[in-house]
C-alpha cells in the first residue's frame, strides 16, 4: 500500500523515515457496518461453544506462528524493540490464545450454579440454574510498547473470543502495519477454522476509536495506554445513555522498596537487578519500578553507587515513537528541574541513525521534596531514588506514592516484622506484590493479577492479563423454572458436552458426570 495518501504512516523507529501507508480512516458509516457486522458474529461465536471457541483460538495461534518471520521483521522495524525480544512476545501472544482455549474447555470461569426446586427455611424456592454468558461485541485499545501481546491479538484479545465476544480494535498508529498482519492472521486463522471473519475487525483514527466507544453495538471496553487518553475514553464510555463497563490499564508510578537487612546482605545484586530492570526496553514497560525506597546508611549509598556505575555504563536506545520520546524528554528534564532533585548518573546519548532515542537516567529525591511529578509515572528509562530514616519514615512513604500496578519488596530473614508491615500497606495500594524479585514481566497464567486501584486501572477488581481476564467480557443471568430442554448445556442435570465442569450444585460445589 505504499504511496496511499490516505493512509497511515508506517515509520521506521530507527531512522524516523515513513517506509509505507496502510489502511484509512475509518467513516461512521463503515464504523456502523463493522459493528452491525460484529453483532452477528457474535451470535456465532456464542453457537460455538466452548469446545468450538477453543478451536478457534488454537487456530488463530497457529496462523500467527506460520507468520512469524514477516510479523517480527515489521514490528521490529515499526518499535526496534529487537527481534529476540519480538520473538519473546510473539511466543507469549500464541500461549495466551492456547491458554484461552484451555479456559473456554475447562468452563469454571461460567460459576455454573444449580439450585433445584425445593422446600428451605424461608419456604418453596424455585428452579434455579445462574452462569455467566457473553456481553457482546467489545472493543480493544491496544499498547504501543507490545504490538503483540497488548494490542490486536493480544490479551483482551483472547480472552473475549474466548467469552464468546467479537472483538472491533483500534489500530495502534505506533505499529499499524504490524497490526494489519496482525489482523490478516486471526482472520485466516478464523477461516480455517470455518468461523466467520467478523470475530476480529480494525478500526482506524482517533475519531473512529471515539466512536467505537460510544457505539450502541459495543458492549465492554479493554484499553491499554495513557491516563490522559484512558480517562478521555473512559467518560465516554460512562456518558451513553446506556453506560458501558471500561476496563483500562493506565499505569502508575511503581515503588521497590529494598529493606535494611536486605540492603547489607546483597545490595550489588539488587542493584544489577534493578538497573537491568527500569532500563528493559528502555524503560517502556508499565510495569517499570519508577521509584526505589533505600535505607538511609552506607549500604543505601553502596546501592545508588552501584546503580550509578551500571547508569554510566549504558547507552541511549530506540523508543517506541517521536510522541513516546518526547514525552519522556519532557518528563525527565521536569524531574531534573525540581528542588531537592538531583541527577546520579546518565547514560550515553548516541545520536546514531535519526530515530527517537531516550537516555538511562538515574535521579535522587530529598524525602523531603517528594510531590508533583515526582508522584507520577514517568514512561522511559529513569529511576528515582529516595532514602528513608527509620521504619516508620519508611511506611509513611510507601503511602505517599499511592496506587499502582506493582510494589516490590526486598527484604530478608531479619527484616521479618518490617517486611510483614510493608506487605500489609502495599496489598491495599497495588495489584501485585512482587517479593525479592523486579516488576518488569508479566506471567501469562491462571494466578496472575496485572491491574490496581486507580489510577493503575479504572477497575480495581479486575485484570487485563491471566486467565480471570475472562470475567470483563462476562455477565450473569439466573434462569427460573426454565423448561430443561431450552437449558443450555452446562446447566443441564446431565451435560452432554460438559463431562468434568466445575458446577456448585445445591450449594455442593461437584463435578458434572
Amino acid at each position: 500500500m505504499t504511496g496511499n495518501i490516505h493512509g497511515f504512516a508506517s515509520v521506521d523507529a530507527r531512522t524516523g523515515r515513513e517506509v509505507e501507508r496502510v489502511g484509512a480512516e475509518t467513516s461512521p458509516a463503515e464504523l456502523d457496518d463493522l459493528c452491525a457486522r460484529a453483532a452477528v458474529a457474535a451470535r456465532e461465536l456464542a453457537g460455538l461453544g466452548r469446545a468450538g471457541r477453543a478451536r478457534l483460538l488454537r487456530s488463530m495461534a497457529r496462523s500467527l506462528e506460520e507468520r512469524r518471520a514477516d510479523l517480527v521483521a515489521v514490528a521490529d522495524r515499526e518499535t526496534a524493540l529487537g527481534e529476540q525480544r519480538l520473538n519473546g512476545e510473539l511466543t507469549r501472544t500464541c500461549y495466551q490464545l492456547d491458554l484461552f482455549a484451555d479456559v473456554a474447555e475447562d468452563g469454571a470461569y461460567l460459576e455454573a450454579t444449580i439450585d433445584h426446586a425445593g422446600e428451605t427455611p424461608m419456604g418453596p424456592r424455585p428452579d434455579l440454574r445462574r452462569m455467566l454468558v457473553p456481553l457482546g461485541p467489545v472493543a480493544v485499545f491496544g499498547a504501543s510498547n507490545f504490538p503483540f501481546a497488548f494490542s490486536v491479538p493480544g490479551g483482551d484479545t483472547a480472552s473475549a473470543l474466548s467469552a464468546g465476544c467479537p472483538v472491533i480494535a483500534k489500530v495502534h498508529t505506533a505499529h499499524p502495519a504490524t497490526s494489519v498482519l496482525s489482523h490478516e492472521a486471526l482472520v485466516a486463522g478464523a477461516r480455517a477454522a470455518g468461523v466467520t471473519p467478523d470475530v476480529i475487525n480494525l478500526v482506524w483514527g482517533r475519531e473512529a476509536g471515539v466512536g467505537l466507544v460510544g457505539h450502541p453495538a459495543v458492549q465492554a471496553v479493554g484499553f491499554t495506554g495513557s491516563l490522559g487518553a484512558g480517562r478521555t475514553l473512559f467518560d465516554v464510555a460512562s456518558a451513553r445513555p446506556s453506560p458501558i463497563p471500561f476496563y483500562g490499564e493506565l499505569g502508575a508510578l511503581n515503588t521497590l522498596v529494598v529493606c535494611p537487612e536486605a540492603a547489607a546482605a546483597r545490595g550489588e545484586e539488587i542493584a544489577a537487578g534493578l538497573a537491568a530492570s527500569f532500563t528493559l526496553g528502555v524503560g517502556q514497560f508499565c510495569t517499570k519500578p519508577g521509584l526505589a525506597l533505600l535505607p538511609a546508611d552506607a549500604y543505601g549509598e553502596a546501592i545508588r553507587r552501584s546503580l550509578a556505575k551500571h547508569v554510566d555504563a549504558l547507552s541511549a536506545g530506540f523508543m517506541l515513537s517521536e510522541r513516546t520520546a518526547d514525552a519522556y524528554r519532557h518528563g525527565a528534564e521536569t524531574l531534573r528541574g525540581m528542588d531537592g532533585v538531583r541527577t546520579l548518573a546518565g547514560g550515553k546519548e548516541t545520536g546514531e541513525g535519526g530515530g527517537w532515542t531516550g537516555a538511562p537516567l538515574l535521579l535522587h529525591a530529598d524525602a523531603g521534596a517528594v510531590t508533583g511529578a515526582l508522584l507520577e509515572e514517568c514512561f522511559g528509562p529513569v529511576l528515582v531514588t529516595v532514602e528513608y530514616t527509620s521504619e516508620e519514615h519508611l511506611l509513611r512513604l510507601v503511602e505517599t506514592f499511592g496506587p499502582a500496578l506493582t510494589g516490590t519488596v526486598h527484604a530478608d530473614a531479619a527484616d521479618g516484622e518490617l517486611s510483614a508491615r510493608l506487605l500489609t500497606r502495599l496489598s491495599d495500594m497495588v495489584g501485585r506484590v512482587v517479593w525479592n524479585g523486579f516488576p518488569t514481566g508479566v506471567a501469562v497464567a491462571w494466578g496472575m493479577h496485572h491491574g490496581g486501584p486507580y489510577p493503575a486501572a479504572t477497575s480495581a477488581l479486575h485484570t487485563s492479563v491471566g486467565s480471570t481476564s475472562i470475567r470483563r467480557w462476562l455477565r450473569p443471568i439466573s434462569l427460573q423454572n426454565v423448561p430443561r430442554e431450552l437449558l443450555p448445556d452446562e446447566l443441564r442435570d446431565a451435560p452432554a458436552a460438559s463431562t468434568g465442569l466445575v458446577r456448585r450444585v445445591d450449594g455442593v460445589l461437584t463435578h458434572s458426570e
